[in-house]
């Protein structure tokens, strides 16, 4: 990348939307955890520090070598970040006498200063801090304040490094794009060139020096993620590219016949694979979410083993890895707590051999779809709401049987041709049902039943880090209910998830 915006992590739970934003600017950045930072390079142009859940005051908080960037390049430290800088510039961080959550309005703003631009007094901010920065160091001068925070802004004489106690990323601050613009594009001096067709031209630039004359085997889902990746790596190699479609025996209702197919007018040399039998024998009698996980992962990648062998030559595993999976599988604290696996994470056995090409490992979701606008790609497969990788797997909750996938394939069936019938299937992110581990009391007719229950989930979000529930009409709902009730044998009640993520997940398992 020719410039890039250095995000360093200290565990904010909206560092990622920093980084939405940036790019939302077309400016290239990536996100580090604080710990494991790189060196800055000459593509740097400028580095922001992100907010934390920590305090500044408690022992080992995260910290960095501020001197190592402060003055060498822009800065802005955002909250967490802003009072790391002021406490190690010798100022003064103390526990707020009131904490302060939520909306707040400028009342004092310096619009001379570059950060500050353009910005109205009595502008919206977003704070979230239980700690107030009570003390500027000498060298540095308030640029914005609110009625209860003196220090909502600061800047240091003689460098261009920025602390602001609010949250610029989050949508309730009705400014905080153009403080990121003056930063990113004023103080830092992004020409703001990253663009789609600036990514595939490079992209695939890349990639045809690093693959040569090597062949490589990619997993296509029939999702967005590995088509995109696939298009890229095949506009690089050609025929070279060997892709393979697994039949997990999780997917949707007809998905492997309709995706062999979507695919016969691309160009690439897709294979079919039906290994159904293979995983519903792994997945026997396991009922935790992460053993699942983990059971289809295996089975996915010993099947590509022996797929692969039938391939002579092959050198690289194309997968369709994009960021938030990076993001998520990475912790600022070292080895995490594992919220869950990504199977297209890295992982693979020794004994495979086989290196990894992820050509879309630095894009949002969002971004993802742009990219395959810009290759042509069909709406049809853009469009598409992203769907799991173990598929159905996480959607029965408790143990996998043929029955169970049968089931929930019926009712996800209709509630997804549902959506698409009522014109409401592009107002959602990602829909789908889940078959629930319990039964309830039901009367169909005369007769008392004891049958499942399943969840419909329907979310809205702009690239699967935060989500909110949808609001589907109810008459809707209560035709998709009643429809699956009265034809889905086995379900005698229908649930519809209002739960956001976070504190909820998009998946129930």
């Amino acid at each position: 990348m020719a410039e890039q915006i250095l995000i360093l992590d200290f565990g904010s739970q909206y560092t990622q939307l920093i980084a939405r934003r940036v790019r939302e600017l077309n400016v290239y950045c990536e996100i580090h955890p604080y710990n494991n930072a790189p060196e800055l390079t000459d593509d740097v142009k400028g580095v922001i520090f992100s907010g934390s859940p920590c305090s500044v005051r408690q022992e080992n908080a995260p910290e960095v070598d501020i001197d190592a960037y402060c003055g060498n390049v822009p800065v802005l430290g955002v909250c967490y970040g802003a009072q790391l800088m002021a406490q190690k510039g010798g100022g003064n961080v103390l526990p707020s006498e009131i904490r302060e959550y939520g909306r707040a309005k400028l009342s004092k703003v310096d619009q001379h200063n570059e950060l500050m631009k353009e910005i109205s007094i009595d502008s919206q901010v977003w704070m979230s801090h239980g700690d107030t920065i009570s003390e500027l160091p000498e060298n540095f001068s308030i640029i914005a304040s609110t009625p209860s925070v003196k220090v909502a802004a600061f800047k240091k004489e003689g460098e261009q490094t920025y602390g602001i106690q609010f949250h610029p990323e989050v949508t309730h601050s009705t400014d905080g794009k153009r403080v990121l613009r003056n930063f990113v594009v004023h103080i830092c001096g992004c020409e703001q060139s990253w663009t789609p067709d600036i990514f595939v031209e490079s992209t695939v630039t890349s990639l045809k020096e690093k693959l040569g004359d090597d062949k490589v085997v990619l997993g296509l889902s029939g999702g967005v993620d590995s088509s995109v990746a696939a298009v890229l790596i095949h506009q690089a190699i050609g025929s070279n590219l060997h892709c393979i479609f697994v039949d997990n025996g999780l997917l949707r209702k007809n998905e492997f016949e309709d995706v062999l197919d979507s695919y016969k007018h691309m160009g690439l040399n897709v294979k079919g694979v039906d290994a159904k039998d293979k995983f519903y024998t792994a997945l026997e009698g396991l009922t935790d979410p992460e053993a699942k996980r983990k059971a289809i992962g295996k089975v996915f990648i010993d099947v590509f083993d022996e797929e692969a062998h039938k391939i002579q030559d092959v050198k690289w595993l194309g997968q369709g890895t994009i960021y938030p999976d990076v993001i998520e599988s990475v912790s600022v604290n070292g080895p995490s707590v594992t919220i869950k696996s990504h199977h297209n994470v890295g992982g693979l056995p020794d004994y495979m051999k086989l290196k990894v090409v992820e050509p879309l490992n630095t894009l949002f979701k969002d971004e993802v779809r742009l990219v395959g606008k810009t290759l042509e790609i069909d709406q049809s497969i853009l469009g598409r709401h992203p769907f799991p990788g173990p598929g159905l797997g996480i959607r029965i909750l408790g143990d996998i049987t043929p029955e169970k996938v049968h089931i929930l394939q019926e009712v996800d069936h209709i509630f997804v041709n549902g959506l698409k019938k009522a014109g409401l299937y592009d107002d959602v992110w990602q829909a789908g049902a889940m078959l629930l581990p319990i039964q309830s009391v039901g009367v169909m007719g005369d007769e008392r039943t004891y049958e499942r229950v399943v969840s419909l989930r329907a979310v809205t979000s702009v690239d699967g880090m935060t989500a909110d529930w949808c609001h589907l009409p109810y008459e809707f709902l209560a035709d998709v209910s009643n429809e699956i009730i009265n034809t889905v044998k086995g379900v005698n009640r229908v649930v519809y998830d209002i739960s956001s993520k976070p504190p909820a997940t998009i998946e129930w398992e």
